[in-house]
């Protein structure tokens, strides 16, 4: 199995972020909240990354989207934007 990929990232102030392509490693989606954000960003002028890696999703908090098994992503791949004012993961479904 394969980590899902970020195809677009649209949080421009992220660390990770260069032409909405996230270069982290991999990110992990959700958070205390309960909500899914992106626990991966931090904003910062310095950008970071490696240039030639798309990030996967590394896992996902949120046991509660239908996408999530065992803390696994199992989306095709997934979309980050802005959303109520935090960084999160828009593939985010409700089972």
């Amino acid at each position: 199995m394969e980590m899902p990929k970020v195809i677009s990232c649209t949080v421009a102030n992220c660390a990770y972020n260069t032409s909405q392509i996230c270069h982290a490693m991999a990110i992990t989606v959700g958070d205390i909240s309960n909500r899914p954000k992106c626990d991966t960003f931090f904003q910062t002028s310095i950008h970071g990354g490696l240039k030639e890696v798309t990030a996967g999703v590394g896992a996902c908090k949120i046991s509660d989207c239908t996408y999530n098994n065992e803390l696994e992503c199992n989306a095709q791949n997934i979309k980050v934007g802005m959303q109520s004012g935090a960084a999160e993961c828009l593939t985010f479904k409700k089972r």
